[in-house]
C-alpha cells in the first residue's frame, strides 16, 4: 500500500466556485482531453448535499516502465467514482476493472485568503506478487500527473476559459 497526497490550489476562488465547477460535466471532459484520454464517459448526480461523480476513462499505457506495462496493456481502463456529501468534502476510489489495483481516499477543499485548495488523501493498492509495491509507485506518479493537468484545466476554466 502506498499513501499519496496531492493539493490542487484556485486562487481567487471559493469553496462554492470550485464545487460548481467540479460539478460540472464539460469541465469533467475537459480534465479528460487535458489527461490525454482516449474515451471517456462522465455522469455527475447533483443533489442538495453534494454530488455523485463517475469518469470511466480509458487512457493509452504511455510513458510508463516497461514492467509496468506488460501489466497494464496497451490501455487500461478506470472508473473515478467521488461522493461529496458536502460542498467542502467526499470520497473518492478509482477502479481498474480486471486488474488488482485499487485506490480509495478524501477529497476536501478549504478556503483560506482568497484561496481554495482541493486535497486528496489516497492509498494505492497492488495485489501483485513481488512488483506490486512498483506497480504502487508507478500509479502514485500517474495519479500526480493527472491531477497536476487536472489543476492547469481547474485554474483557466475559473478564469473564464470554456472552450
Amino acid at each position: 500500500m502506498k499513501k499519496v497526497s496531492e493539493e490542487l490550489r484556485y486562487d481567487g476562488a471559493t469553496i462554492q466556485q470550485v464545487h460548481e465547477m467540479l460539478a460540472n460535466k464539460s469541465f469533467r471532459e475537459k480534465v479528460c482531453d487535458a489527461q490525454g484520454v482516449l474515451r471517456h464517459s462522465v455522469k455527475i448526480d447533483a443533489n442538495p448535499d453534494g454530488m455523485t461523480v463517475e469518469i470511466d476513462q480509458v487512457q493509452a499505457a504511455q510513458g510508463i516502465p516497461g514492467f509496468a506495462k506488460k501489466f497494464a496493456g496497451e490501455t487500461t481502463r478506470a472508473v473515478q467514482t467521488e461522493e461529496w456529501n458536502s460542498p467542502a468534502g467526499g470520497t473518492i476510489s478509482i477502479a481498474t476493472p480486471g486488474k488488482p489495483t485499487s485506490i480509495r481516499g478524501t477529497l476536501t477543499l478549504t478556503e483560506s485568503e482568497g484561496r481554495t485548495t482541493e486535497t486528496m488523501e489516497a492509498e494505492i493498492k497492488v495485489k501483485v506478487p513481488l512488483i506490486g509495491g512498483k506497480l504502487e509507485s508507478v500509479m502514485a506518479d500517474l495519479v500526480a500527473s493527472g491531477m497536476d493537468k487536472e489543476q492547469t484545466a481547474g485554474a483557466a476554466w475559473l478564469q473564464g476559459e470554456r472552450g
